[in-house]
């Protein structure tokens, strides 16, 4: 899987635009695997440091059990309404791929933790995509950026 960095390097223009998105609001929804198979959304934050995407979350939580038996994640950032010009929208923004629990001491506290009972994890990051409305306003355009495979532009109608 890939690091924040590795997704600037070979996308440089959309790994601009969807940490924008992310950089404008604090909380973002967070995609986890329930025990049974279905899925669970849950409020998080992200921070974007040092080429990865990192997330906290308290050792009790339900997010947090849902890693520590499958660390599948999606993350989303919350959106703003589109304006009465469809192509002003700022765009949707979510990334998917594994969250990695970091245990070294130096980066929970370089990251704010190691005083509670939090947990710190990194994302291993498997898919980036990026959903605008261009000019014309006529369809969606949709980029991906997947592993591997690097970028490639959708036309959603």
């Amino acid at each position: 899987m890939a690091s924040w960095r590795e997704v600037e390097e070979q996308a440089p223009e959309l790994a601009a635009r969807v940490r924008r998105l992310f950089d404008a609001h604090r909380h973002k929804i967070v995609a986890t695997v329930r025990r049974d198979g279905s899925p669970r959304l849950s409020g998080i934050e992200a921070t974007f440091a040092d080429g990865e995407v990192w997330l906290g979350s308290m050792a009790a939580s339900r997010k947090s059990a849902d890693l520590a038996r499958d660390p599948r994640l999606a993350l989303h950032a919350m959106s703003d309404d589109p304006p009465e010009d469809p192509t002003a929208w700022p765009g949707d923004a979510k990334l998917a791929g594994r969250a990695v629990q970091v245990h070294d001491p130096a980066r929970l506290k370089a990251m704010g933790g190691g005083e509670s009972e939090g947990i710190l994890y990194r994302i291993d990051i498997q898919e980036v995509v990026f959903t605008s409305v261009p000019d014309p306003p006529d369809h969606l355009q949709v980029d991906v950026w997947r592993e591997g495979r690097g970028l490639r532009r959708l036309r959603a109608e």
